[in-house]
């Protein structure tokens, strides 16, 4: 049997408070510091109508993040958010500019498409990786190719535009300078932030990506709560794709290339961890500013494209990094 000497009790409070600020506020605590450098070192970077641009800027990817977090907390991936994101939009796109609808009634079949397609998509990513227990990243690169094929031919490779003047207004709605887009990204994370933290079948997510064999044992589904993830990660691509449209009063074919990298890196910059079972979509919000942030202090110093991709390559392989220390640590 171990025991205690006094100095271990004492230094216990300590241990305890250092992986609470390593866990909870070492994310933000990065945030706050990227925020005071290009404050310092930008002229333009805390004016209204740059914090109004990043906010914009970030809606979209935090979107897809939201659902990413899902898939990897129970340690799987989905290459195909991007691809599945513009399938959605040219499906909607089409939907909206069908003849003989009204405005809400072709703004409202946009919606259930889109999101209808994000749904089949991720489900049909969560069935077969779950049911034949194969890697979720050779699943979801499948879907990603099919998806993108699937856009450019329903679309005949052309941009869809001509979108109802009410679906445009939306797109650049401004609340007190905060975007309405936005505000949806927001509202997506709190329902996420609910559903992870106060439901069952938040807290048997986190159990599958510690040990999916008890999470088996215990008498619970577990190829479901794959499905589901799944299904949740393709539901937040359908609705990204309504705001893409109508952030940019199109529907393109060629939209969202890339964006599956940018979302996996808002969620481990966010300190989920790869492996799964750790992480929270606060930490992916935060992820997010970080990405978003980085990126338009970047422009606003003047470096390049190429510049702002090494960097920003680089600030996802610290994240990793840290990522492996945390966990070591908070293990010990």
């Amino acid at each position: 049997m171990t025991t205690q000497t006094s100095g271990d009790v004492a230094q216990e409070p300590r241990r305890v408070t250092l992986r609470s600020v390593l866990n909870n506020a070492g994310i933000g605590l990065a945030l706050l510091a990227l925020i005071l450098f290009f404050a310092v070192f930008t002229e333009h970077f805390l004016t209204p109508n740059n914090i109004t641009n990043i906010l914009t800027q970030i809606t979209i990817n935090l979107i897809l993040a939201v659902g990413m977090t899902f898939v990897i907390l129970i340690g799987g991936i989905d290459l195909s958010v991007g691809s599945v994101m513009a399938f959605a939009a040219v499906v909607a796109g089409k939907a909206i500019t069908l003849p003989g609808f009204g405005p809400v009634e072709a703004i409202a079949l946009a919606i259930v498409a889109a999101t209808l397609i994000g749904v089949l998509c991720g489900m049909f990513n969560g069935v077969i990786s779950a049911y034949w227990s194969l890697p979720s990243f050779i699943i979801t690169l499948g879907m990603l190719n099919i998806a993108r094929g699937a856009a450019l031919h329903v679309s005949d490779a052309q941009t869809i535009y001509s979108f109802p003047l009410a679906f445009e207004d939306f797109g650049s709605a401004m609340v007190y300078g905060v975007p309405v887009v936005f505000m949806v990204a927001v509202v997506l994370v709190l329902i996420a932030w609910f559903i992870l933290n106060f439901t069952v079948f938040g807290r048997l997510l986190y159990g599958i990506g510690n040990n999916e064999e008890a999470v088996r044992l215990a008498g619970h589904s577990v190829y479901w709560y794959k499905v589901a993830a799944f299904t949740i990660c393709g539901l937040t691509a359908g609705i990204a794709a309504v705001v893409y449209m109508a952030r940019l009063n199109i529907s393109s074919p060629i939209a969202g290339i890339g964006f599956e990298l940018n979302a996996i890196a808002a969620v481990i910059i966010g300190g989920t961890s790869l492996s799964g079972g750790r992480g929270s979509v606060i930490g992916t919000l935060l992820g997010a500013f970080i990405i978003g942030v980085l990126a338009n202090g970047l422009i606003l110093i003047g470096l390049s494209d190429f510049m702002r991709q090494m960097i920003t390559g680089v600030v996802i392989i610290i994240a990793v990094v840290l990522d492996y220390y945390r966990a070591k640590y908070t293990a010990s």
